[in-house]
């Protein structure tokens, strides 16, 4: 890498984390800040606008302090679909943020049925409460018509500098960016009832938009990057033929196409990875909802204390029990697109402990992670050869061991589990520094652990086999939405 220490702010689901980037030395200050989502029933997620806004910061500034540097600029990482209503002149919130898990806009989605292949074709997305533009025309329907409704990165950038944009992969996450043109579709606000709306201005993911005094100094924001993509970016930068997958408050899986978009044909979506310059990359995305608050579900009943006990407690038993876990808590994402599905524990025995309820939920997990890397080896027409893993619950070696288990591939752990911090470091860098190539920009891909399959082919399609038959009893419970 070259020129001086940046700040990369990751603002996700549960927290803001910043880490002040050396080139030299690498991480030089850490800051963090939580977040508190409520959890309401109906599947509402809702959270306080000013509590993101307020990580931001607080996470930021303790970075710079840890760090005792100057930096030269700033890269901001946002969750992608959480959306909210706001007053353009007085930056203030209008409504509460709906979180990307939310899923009080199925109604809307049910509503645009007749057209769900065009939207899909069109913008890369299915037609699901998951992505951004239902959650903005329901706040219009059901909220407020005043002032603006954007995702949330838009709110926080111009908090911070006073500009009105949102980066192409941010724009990508909404369901109202034509996939080809990376313009907003006018076909597509329509259908959502969102046309005519002041949206941000698109622009690259190295796009210098302002300065921000927030974090103290005056700091030009250089970099601007959707959390998964930056993570994509941070892990396959030099080898676009890697797949990633983030395990986070839920697991995502993406992998690079290339210059022109690529429509998944397994459920899976396809998105803008980024655009640097004029140049865009194209991504496929599968997505698992319910990941590390499926162990915070499981803390609350009290059978864990939280994420560290994963291993200890799981692995207090050779294997599940005979317990199947399907954590749809929220749903199942691709490659169902079931919103409507409940979780579901089959299996159960007098003799079941917490230590089998854990590994059915490692396997619950991984299995959903192999069916996305399956769908990938399809739609790119080659398989793939190993997986790069970040994110916080890549701290699980029982996790980890049982998605090599069941991929029957090779795991490779990130050395950080901030990859998405160091992607959107490394476009604040490239907007900084324009001259820089991609690969000078961004760490070199160093695995900390390498996680082999320690079972064969036949058993891990037996364990697939019964997550599959699992899957279909709960899909079999309710009738398919009409956007199914």
């Amino acid at each position: 890498m070259t020129g001086g220490p940046v700040l990369a702010v990751d603002q996700g689901t549960s927290g803001t984390k910043a880490l002040v980037l050396c080139p030299e030395r690498g991480v030089i200050g850490t800051g963090t800040a939580p977040v508190r989502p409520r959890y309401l029933p109906g599947g509402r997620v809702e959270v306080d606008p000013r509590e993101l806004y307020d990580s931001v910061v607080s996470a930021g500034r303790a970075a710079l302090a840890e760090a005792a540097t100057p930096v030269e600029a700033v890269g901001l990482a946002n969750q992608g679909e959480t959306v909210l209503a706001w007053d353009p002149a007085t930056g203030g919130p209008l409504t509460d943020a709906l979180v990307w898990q939310d899923r009080r806009a199925a109604g809307l989605c049910d509503e645009l049925a007749a057209h769900a292949d065009e939207l899909e074709y069109v913008t890369g997305l299915p037609v699901d409460p998951y992505f951004a533009a239902p959650k903005m025309a329901w706040i219009r329907r059901h909220a407020t018509t005043a002032g603006v409704v954007t995702t949330s990165d838009a709110w926080l950038v111009h908090r911070l500098t006073g500009a009105f944009v949102t980066d192409a992969a941010t724009a990508g996450r909404t369901g109202l960016l034509d996939l080809d043109t990376v313009a907003w579709s006018d076909r597509a606000c329509g259908l959502w009832g969102l046309d005519g709306e002041r949206l941000p201005r698109v622009v690259g993911c190295d796009t210098p938009v302002g300065t921000t005094t927030a974090f103290g100094p005056p700091l030009p924001l250089t970099g601007l990057l959707v959390d998964q993509q930056a993570a994509l970016l941070a892990q396959s930068a030099t080898d676009p033929a890697a797949a990633k997958c983030t395990y986070g408050t839920g697991a995502f899986l993406l992998a690079q196409t290339g210059p022109e978009p690529r429509r998944g044909t397994s459920g899976l979506v396809g998105c803008v990875a980024w655009r640097l310059g004029d140049e865009v990359t194209h991504c496929l995305d599968g997505q698992v909802y319910t990941v590390a608050s499926a162990v915070r579900w499981l803390t609350d009943l009290g059978v864990l204390a939280g994420a560290e006990e994963i291993d200890p407690v799981g692995g207090g038993v050779p294997d599940s029990g005979g317990v199947t876990f399907v954590p749809a808590l929220a749903g199942l994402a691709a490659p169902w697109w079931r919103g409507d599905a409940r979780g579901s524990l089959t299996g159960l025995g007098l003799d079941t402990t917490p230590g089998h309820l854990v590994r059915a939920l490692c396997e619950g997990i991984a299995a959903q992670v192999v069916l996305l890397a399956s769908a990938v080896a399809g739609d790119r027409g080659a398989p793939l050869t190993s997986l790069r893993a970040d994110g916080g619950l890549t701290r699980s070696a029982l996790l980890m061991q049982t998605q090599a288990d069941l991929l029957q591939l090779p795991v490779e752990v990130a050395s950080s589990p901030d990859a998405t911090a160091l992607g959107v470091g490394a476009v604040a860098r490239l907007g900084r520094r324009p001259g820089l190539a991609v690969h000078e920009a961004v760490p070199e891909w160093r695995p900390a652990a390498v996680y082999e399959p320690r079972i064969g082919p036949d058993e891990a399609a037996e364990r697939l086999g019964r997550f599959r038959t699992a899957v279909t009893a709960v899909l079999a419970e309710r009738p398919a939405r009409a956007t199914s």
